[in-house]
């Protein structure tokens, strides 16, 4: 149900077609937050057009079909985000394999722990300078909030990584 409210947000932001969609979810979300396919996209416009919370704005060459978020669906996407879920699911293919740490020996795990460490300080160095570089350009705030809190989240990987790998050399 997610796929549906992610599209309605990113299609407030401005109109797209299902190509631009999928290229957003490739470069703004599948590291991040969610991870979609264009097989699993253009059926989802579909059926948003169909009730009512998109409308195809453009039709171009070879059956392209440019998509916006409608009064309704903006309604609907208000709605959903206010939501107070209290059991939200979460499908993190990374952290399962981080759950899953004591199937390996011991210096696989080490391994992985510091490829753990490098990589989100990495990420977070990388989120922090482009967080920097947009707030230096005056826009809203808000608009770095998931941006910030990813640069927080990987921070505090490298942090525990880096605390795990010293958990293990006491070992």
């Amino acid at each position: 149900m997610s796929l549906r409210y992610a599209l309605l947000g990113l299609l407030a932001e401005e109109p797209a077609s299902g190509y631009d969609l999928a290229g957003k979810f490739e470069r703004n979300l599948r590291r991040y937050a969610w991870h979609a396919q264009r097989s699993q996209i253009y059926p989802e416009l579909n059926r948003l057009a169909a009730d009512g919370l998109v409308s195809v704005v453009e039709e171009g060459a070879r059956g392209r079909r440019a998509y916006a978020i409608t009064d309704v669906g903006r309604i609907e996407l208000r709605r959903w985000v206010l939501d107070p879920n209290d059991e939200p699911v979460v499908r993190n293919e990374h952290t399962l394999k981080l759950f899953l740490l004591a199937t390996l020996d011991v210096e696989d795990a080490r391994k992985v722990l510091r490829q753990q460490a490098e990589g989100s300080l990495h990420e977070h160095e990388r989120l922090r300078a482009a967080i920097d570089q947009a707030d230096a350009s005056g826009r809203a705030p808000v608009e770095f909030f998931a941006a910030e809190l990813g640069a927080r989240y990987f921070l505090t990987l490298h942090e525990w990584a880096t605390w795990a790998l010293s958990r293990l050399d006491e070992t």
